[in-house]
């Protein structure tokens, strides 16, 4: 598998914030977002095997699959060994593609209203929707259910832009209080 990093810290986004989790990045997707952080193009050739070892060198009960894009990699096999160790799988996924059916808790973060129709989930039950808002695309019904509906202010890189972004993710929540804000927290308090 082409893995990007595998990162010990706190989830910062969405229901699980504050939990410490392995991150393991793969490398690659098959969306270009205009805001993503992500470089694609770093990654190390690493066995299934070689990834739980790492796993296993941290004590968090949780694992967190992301990308890019992780379903163009993940396999069932992968999850089972995972959940060998004893841990939990989490997988944040753009939901253009099929997961493996073992996923525990799956954050589906659409992109359609950023990439068009080949950003649209084809992933309609998840355990929680996270949008990145950037207060400008209006978020419409994404035919997706979920137990938690998420928007996140999309980071620009500019304070005065991002302060004008999360203004307008509270008002959307206000308005719409079937959503709740998700803050990247990790961002915040300096880790990554």
């Amino acid at each position: 598998m082409r893995v990007n990093e595998i990162l010990y810290t706190l989830q910062g986004e969405g229901y699980n914030t504050g939990k410490a989790a392995v991150f393991v990045r793969l490398a690659g997707c098959n969306l270009q977002c205009p805001f993503c952080d992500t470089n694609h193009h770093t990654f190390v050739e690493m066995t299934e095997d070689a990834i739980v070892e790492a796993i296993t060198q941290h004590p968090a009960n949780m694992t967190v699959i992301t990308g890019g894009e992780p379903a163009l990699q993940l396999t069932e096999t992968l999850i089972a060994k995972i959940h060998a160790i004893g841990k939990t799988v989490a997988v944040e996924t753009n939901g253009t593609m099929p997961l493996p059916p073992n996923v525990d808790w799956v954050t589906v973060s659409p992109k359609e209203l950023y990439v068009g129709p080949e950003g649209r989930s084809i992933i309609k039950k998840a355990n929680e929707v996270k949008v990145v808002f950037d207060g400008t695309h209006k978020i419409s019904d994404l035919g997706i259910e979920a137990d938690h509906y998420y928007v996140q202010p999309c980071d620009t890189g500019n304070i005065q832009e991002n302060k004008v972004i999360t203004e307008k993710c509270a008002s959307f929540v206000k308005a719409h209080p079937r959503w709740q804000l998700s803050l990247q927290t990790h961002k915040y308090i300096g880790i990554e």
